[in-house]
């Protein structure tokens, strides 16, 4: 899952960002509205966590041009202001979720969760492939009922494979949606994730390398 970040306070977007990268998710961070909108339009974000409260273009203003574009984008807005008559004003402008400040970081990891499940087309509670099975709610994975040591990157990468359903993934695509911008994109950061994966994974082999195109379940 990729996420942009959008928040003023720089101390406060970088703890987020550190959060969510524990969590296995790809992160990228703006500090206001016009970085944000020209990261969103060239970067297909998951869910865009968004300070309402921005200096220049407001969040408000950020949420009204994503809703705008054709993106299957969603918009998790954050704000100190948490009455009801916020939240809906929130909602009504095209936020399809709203946390108040301060928040708890659990709250918020499950509530990118929910909506990054709502930006792609649906998918199993269970994502299965023979004998290895993954949940993607309870962040875990199986290989014949063996609960497999992956690290949060590296559950992504499966989830991944696991999600296209047989079609070669590149390993261009694989950086665009599971790593973050700074990532160095001739780094050889797939392909050592890959071979820790497939270590794990164990035998028979699970990952399939297509020469020249990339990987696949």
């Amino acid at each position: 899952m990729r996420v942009l970040v959008v928040e003023d306070h720089v101390r406060l977007a970088d703890s987020v960002a550190r959060v969510l990268r524990r969590e296995g998710m790809a992160v990228d961070v703006a500090h206001e509205g016009t970085g944000a909108l020209e990261r969103a339009v060239e970067v297909e974000y998951d869910v865009v966590v968004l300070d309402r409260d921005l200096p220049g273009v407001s969040g408000d203003e950020v949420c009204r041009r994503l809703m705008g574009e054709p993106l299957r984008t969603r918009v998790l807005m954050l704000t100190a202001a948490g009455t009801i008559a916020d939240r809906v004003q929130g909602l009504t402008i095209g936020a399809d979720d709203y946390l108040p400040k301060p928040f708890a970081y659990p709250e918020l990891v499950a509530r990118i969760r929910a909506l990054g499940r709502r930006s792609q087309p649906a998918v199993p509670p269970g994502l299965v492939r023979g004998d290895l099975v993954l949940d993607p709610a309870r962040r875990v994975a199986t290989r014949a009922g063996t609960p497999l040591p992956l690290n949060p990157k590296e559950l992504a990468v499966l989830e991944y494979l696991l999600t296209a359903q047989g079609r070669v993934v590149s390993a261009e695509e694989l950086l665009e949606r599971v790593w973050d911008e700074a990532t160095d994109p001739f780094t050889t950061t797939v392909k050592a994730t890959m071979n820790r994966l497939r270590s794990k994974l164990g035998e028979p082999p699970v990952i399939e390398t297509v020469p020249r195109a990339g990987y696949r379940i």
